[in-house]
């Protein structure tokens, strides 16, 4: 092997959003700076199981040191302090890419959310977004590091003093590792601290005991390797030895977050399929949970060696779930294209979504309050199964929960909703929207309030989406008060001397076939209401169109090349109707305006603007100026 020699150094500038999160670590927000440590162990950790990968195809790059290790070397003489791996290591290339650049999309409203954390809050951000190396500029005033890819004859040094620029060159190979990275910090004086072994075990030991690597430091240079962590992988344990403190540390590690895990599913499957699953439901929600590129972050490992964290072992409805699964039947060989198509992954999947919806379901059992704060968080995603995984939506409907009106402010589980349904109802009925308020105030709820029939309160946008495919719980369809017919005469009212089942006056039914004339190609039809007890007017969908939100969620999109006409329905009862009824044939002009203002107001009533404001106004105008003394 030649002795390759070191070059002149480049210099490079960072890229936009890189030099502002470095402005952002150096004058950092983080109360707790000892995530850094977590966070480059982590990178190690992650390169060493790289190369266990590379060197199943390629035994040669592991030498003749198959052992992998990540040494923490200590020098507070001169206040450094050094992480060393012999991984996968970087080229030159790699590191510039790796250390000058954020690849990772988010970063932008990653910094926006990190300028304006606050003391702890800002360490549960490090990790979550590709950029956790960046945390060492939080303790040190340079950082030097020194690569060199397994196999190869070249080592790379990159130093940057975090301000806006590094360097970039070769150095001698006598100056590097044999394999693997080594990541030195020249720390500040404030951050002395981290030179202390009892400082650095016990930040190892709190944050980093379980990465699947042993940890061993160095106190002073010449001295011996004193291992701290043994790198025993946590998921081979029986659940008997592994405390809450435990789950709460690997999960710390695998999720790039300080919260509390919510759930732990930890079991292990045997008969037809040999696997070990361990993955947590967060306690609080990822930033990046709805980054329309984002996927699942669960790490696939085969006998202990680390595959893939691409594999997708859940559904995209479960993706804010963090862990891995570690298969005893996968090759180790295989590829990572292959991968996708094994029978094998297939089972494993269907068996690891089926167990975790299982442990959800069990937590909503046992324990309400602790399974409606996972409701809370990830509510919105789980629902998104109800459109996309058929198999399992009844699953999904049973760990559904949702705000009605009945449920004053708190969650209620369809189980609850059918328990209580009234005396010939046939249908769960749901109102979308987007605000609570509105939703709960909506006119269309009128005579089912009346009636006591309760109403599912749908707010978020995927409700729009799941409602239309066609769904049932226990027998009972879904079906949306704001389309079709309402067909309530059959459901007794609570006060029946307030019934608002009486036929429509004579007068009443002529100005509904004015009304419809007056508006013409405006609406599909005008008709009497049944939905109707206090106010005047509604719009509702055809029965065979699309419900209202959802139009308005694809028009929004630029999703739908034409909207279909509502109609307009009218409480034939309501002392404004039968007042507008009662005009005279000589009131022509005002029944045209009338027609018009009736049909705005309903669609103000719905959360959209007049179609015409002008229009609107000088409408207004008119019968203001009629009314006046």
């Amino acid at each position: 092997m030649t002795t390759a020699e070191a070059t002149v150094p480049e210099k490079h500038t960072f890229e936009a959003d890189v030099a502002k999160l470095l402005h952002l670590m150096v004058h950092s927000v983080y109360s707790d700076k000892d995530v850094f440590l977590r966070e480059l162990i982590s990178n190690a950790a992650d390169a060493c199981e790289k190369l266990r990968y590379e060197a199943i195809a390629i035994p040669a790059l592991l030498g003749d040191d198959p052992k992998a290790r990540i040494t923490l070397l200590v020098d507070a003489e001169n206040r450094r302090l050094t992480i060393e791996d012999n991984g996968i290591g970087m080229s030159r290339d790699e590191m510039i890419e790796a250390l000058g650049t954020i690849a990772r999309s988010g970063t932008k409203a990653f910094m926006d959310r990190i300028q304006a954390a606050q003391g702890g809050e800002g360490a549960q951000l490090i990790g979550q977004f590709g950029v956790g190396f960046y945390s060492a500029f939080m303790v040190a005033d340079r950082v030097d590091v020194i690569s060199r890819r397994a196999g190869s004859d070249d080592a790379a040094l990159w130093s940057s003093d975090g301000k806006g620029s590094y360097t970039i060159g070769t150095t001698d190979i006598g100056n590097a590792p044999v394999r693997g990275t080594r990541v030195t910090l020249h720390l500040m004086e404030d951050a002395a601290s981290y030179t202390e072994r009892f400082t650095l075990e016990r930040i190892v030991k709190e944050q980093s005991g379980h990465v699947p690597v042993p940890i061993a430091i160095i106190e002073k240079p010449g001295a011996e390797p004193q291992e701290v962590a043994d790198g025993a992988a946590l998921w081979v344990k029986p659940r008997s030895e592994i405390t809450a403190e435990d789950y709460t540390d690997f999960y710390r590690s695998v999720a790039g977050q300080f919260d509390e895990p919510a759930l732990t599913v930890h079991f292990r499957a045997e008969g037809r399929h040999e696997y070990t699953t361990l993955a947590f439901v967060p306690g609080a929600k990822p930033f990046d949970l709805f980054d329309p590129d984002r996927h699942g972050r669960v790490k696939l490992y085969v006998k202990r060696v680390f595959i893939t964290d691409e594999a997708e072992i859940l559904p995209r409805y479960l993706r804010f779930v963090r862990g891995l699964v570690d298969s005893a039947d996968l090759p180790l060989n295989v590829s990572r294209e292959m991968i996708q198509e094994s029978p094998i992954l297939a089972a494993i999947k269907k068996g690891v979504t089926s167990r975790v919806l299982n442990e959800l379901d069990k937590l909503a059992q046992s324990n309400s309050e602790a399974y409606a704060k996972i409701w809370d968080n990830f509510g919105p995603v789980l629902k998104e199964g109800l459109y996309e995984d058929f198999e399992r939506r009844q699953t999904l409907l049973g760990l559904a929960r949702f705000k009605t009106t009945a449920s004053g402010g708190g969650w209620r589980s369809l189980k609850d909703y059918v328990g209580s349904l009234k005396e010939n109802q046939n249908a769960i009925y749901y109102v979308t929207g987007s605000d609570l308020s509105r939703l709960e105030n909506s006119p269309q709820l009128e005579g089912f309030r009346a009636r006591g029939i309760e109403v599912l309160l749908l707010r978020d946008q995927v409700d729009s989406f799941w409602v239309t495919a066609p769904i049932d719980f226990e027998g009972k369809p879904f079906k949306s008060v704001t389309q079709g017919a309402a067909d309530l005469t059959s459901i007794p009212l609570i006060d029946a001397e307030g019934g608002s089942d009486v036929e429509a006056p004579e007068t009443v039914k002529s100005f509904i076939v004015t009304l419809k004339a007056t508006l013409g190609e405006a609406v599909s039809d005008v008709r009497p209401s049944e939905r109707l007890t206090e106010s005047a007017v509604c719009l509702v969908a055809p029965e065979s169109g699309m419900d209202r939100q959802l139009e308005r969620l694809l028009a929004r999109a630029g999703q739908l090349p034409s909207a279909t006409k509502p109609i307009l329905e009218i409480n034939p009862r309501h002392d404004l109707i039968v007042a507008l009824a009662n005009l005279g044939d000589d009131e022509g002009t005002l029944r045209e305006d009338v027609a018009h203002l009736l049909l705005d107001e309903a669609r103000i009533l719905d959360g959209e603007l007049p179609a015409d404001a002008k229009a609107f106004s000088q409408r207004l105008a008119r019968v203001m100026r009629r009314s006046a003394p």
